[in-house]
């Protein structure tokens, strides 16, 4: 298995992962409209809005990146007794697997950042918040609700946004509770005395927040590794991921590993949440079982997504897993997608009338007879949908030296062939719910089975489609090309 297919396994371990995230919460306004004319009384654009929404901000939107990767969070934040601490509940509702534990506080401004756009051009930014500490009585809560919901997180978060509710001596008591509880923090910081966050496991500062907290100059290779372990030897901290913008990330750990990691991003459009994403993407791959390194080159791919992406925006696990792969495949890639984005290829498809076929396998060493086997399963349908088996999948179905080529090749072969229209990987030990989830109208397996035992040949007649059973090519098969290799 390549190093790039473990990552992608790793995507599926981390769904369902428990991550706690404390923070500060915050509401995200954006209004839109046209600006076409200058206001008679300054000289400032008159703005006629025709739109608005609202999201999740602050260390709410490392909660909707951990709800895009598939991980299962508690969010834990303090918000004021007013409509927008309201509405940041009711968004918090609108997701079925977070956990959202809200103190609210008396007198407090929920803060609320408003964005006005005309022609998507950004014209003004206008803040509402309270940047005080907690009360007393909030942080006794705050600590209390903690304490419970740490016991059952994998990996813990600070998101630190600098509005109080991780004002010292709150971050400490945090961390010094969690790690009591033998679970992993990660800190997004803020501020300039990171010794607040003391014995934290990772600290993610960007360039300027790491020559800010250190005093130290940022501007190479060098001095962001000796930036690092200055942090590292004054908050006690294992490692620090340094984001730097077009350079990429530099993990450095307290063992003196030191790896830099290169920008993955083709073009940027904005960087807005991607300090967010980076941070979500850590916990829950830290949460999974992953190592440092392991978190830090996932949260780097993601990170390339978001900021490809207009606003404050998340990274999807199958963007992410499409991300790798591309990295990985040499041609036939751009048949190569997630379940998500293979779902609402075959809805365009269906809306204009196309017949949509599908088949799976391994497709280990390409043969003739999987060759016949997709020119027929071609020829019954307008477009065909080919599922792949993971790299681990077919090892369990194969045995310990299967798969001879790594699924990212396996993608390439059948992404070239002109008989494929889309290629959709598969890790689970049938095709069923990948059956399921794209609903194709013609199911095609070879003729050595029955329709009564092709699995998701129910559902598909259940739907109005049908199974074809494709003939078969003698004395063709993966398993006898290799017993063939290796008697010669």
């Amino acid at each position: 298995m390549t190093e790039l297919s473990a990552l992608v396994e790793r995507l599926d371990t981390m769904r369902g992962t428990p991550v706690l995230c404390i923070g500060d919460a915050m509401l995200d306004r954006f209004i839109y409209g046209n600006a076409d004319r200058i206001s008679p009384e300054a000289p400032i654009p008159v703005l006629c809005i025709e739109r608005e929404n609202a999201m999740l901000g602050g260390a709410g939107n490392v909660v909707r990146n951990l709800v895009a990767l598939g991980a299962k969070p508690a969010f834990l934040a303090v918000v004021g007794d007013d409509d927008a601490g309201r509405e940041v509940g009711r968004l918090l509702g609108a997701h079925a697997d977070v956990d959202p534990c809200l103190v609210v506080e008396t007198g407090r401004q929920t803060t609320i950042k408003t964005r006005f756009f005309a022609s998507n051009q950004q014209l003004l930014r206008a803040d509402r918040e309270t940047r005080t500490p907690l009360s007393a009585t909030s942080r006794a809560q705050l600590k209390s609700r903690a304490q419970a919901r740490i016991a059952e997180a994998a990996c813990v978060v600070l998101s630190d946004y600098g509005k109080g509710v991780l004002a010292e001596p709150a971050a400490a008591e945090l961390i010094a509770m969690a790690r009591a509880a033998g679970k992993p923090v990660i800190v997004d910081p803020k501020g300039t005395d990171y010794t607040k966050y003391k014995g934290a496991t990772l600290l993610t500062p960007n360039r300027k927040e790491l020559h800010e907290a250190t005093g130290m100059a940022v501007d190479s290779d060098q001095a962001i590794v000796a930036a690092a372990r200055k942090l590292i030897d004054t908050c006690a901290v294992e490692a620090v991921l340094a984001t730097r913008s077009q350079d990429g990330m530099s993990l450095v750990t307290a063992d003196g590993d030191v790896h830099h990691l290169p920008a993955q991003a083709q073009e940027v459009f904005d960087v807005s949440g991607a300090g967010d994403t980076v941070v979500a993407t850590l916990a829950a791959a830290i949460a999974s079982g992953a190592s440092l390194l392991e978190g830090a080159k996932l949260a780097n791919v993601a990170a390339g997504i978001v900021v490809a992406k207009v606003g404050t925006a998340v990274a999807y696990a199958d963007e992410v897993a499409s991300a790798l792969h591309h990295d990985d495949l040499a041609a036939g890639e751009s048949k190569l997608l997630g379940w998500d984005a293979a779902a609402e290829m075959v809805d365009r498809w269906r809306r204009k009338g196309v017949k949509v076929g599908f088949t799976n396998g391994c497709f280990d060493l390409l043969h003739p007879g999987h060759v016949s086997l997709l020119a027929q399963a071609r020829a019954a349908c307008d477009r065909l949908v080919v599922g792949l088996n993971s790299d681990a999948s077919v090892a369990r179905l194969k045995g310990p030296t299967r798969p001879v080529q790594s699924e990212a090749a396996r993608a390439t072969v059948l992404g070239s062939l002109a008989t494929v229209d889309l290629v959709v990987i598969f890790g689970e030990e049938t095709p069923l719910d990948l059956i399921r989830t794209l609903k194709p109208d013609v199911l095609v397996k070879g003729a050595d089975y029955t329709v009564a035992t092709v699995v998701g040949a129910e559902d598909v007649i259940g739907w109005g489609g049908r199974v074809v059973l494709a003939n078969l090519v003698d004395g063709q098969s993966t398993t006898n090309t290799i017993k063939k290799m290796s008697a010669s």
